[in-house]
């Protein structure tokens, strides 16, 4: 699969780095250009999120429990993060590579919370290149051991 395919698995929420980035490593693409791909992929949800938010958010988004039971949980889990650190605890939160703390998570706790977009872009981007990071390299590890078993 090549490349730009598996990056396009980084606008996936609940995917993306955390999985776009194993799949390229165990197809064999270099890891570096892998974490270029997959990170630039990623950051590319953040302005259409926002937009998103301020367009749908209230008249369509909010009327689902679903929504709102995820939104509540995301709100729980990163303001905490916010209050204490600022922007950098959004960027912590971000860069945890975990389901339901990527950019889209940062995004969504940013509109929530108000804070001023640029620094808040600025914040979800680091969070994404310390997660893309973070993913690589463990990946690389894990998909090396692999292959030394094989």
């Amino acid at each position: 699969m090549s490349l730009w395919w598996i990056s396009a698995l980084s606008l996936v929420p609940w995917v993306e780095l955390r999985g776009s980035i194993p799949l390229a490593l165990a197809q064999g693409h270099s890891p570096l250009k892998t974490f270029l791909f997959c990170t630039l992929a990623n950051l590319l949800v953040i302005v259409p999120g926002w937009l998103a938010l301020d367009l749908c958010y209230h008249r369509f988004f909010s009327r689902f429990g679903w929504v709102n039971r995820q939104v509540d949980r995301i709100r729980r889990k990163g303001t905490p993060y916010v209050q204490r650190y600022e922007l950098l605890g959004l960027a912590l939160f971000v860069a945890v590579p975990l389901p339901g703390t990527g950019a889209y998570a940062g995004t969504l706790l940013a509109w929530l919370l108000g804070l001023p977009r640029g620094k808040a872009w600025a914040a979800i981007s680091a969070g994404v290149a310390a997660a893309g990071l973070a993913v690589t390299a463990v990946s690389s590890g894990a998909v090396e051991g692999l292959r030394l078993l094989w």
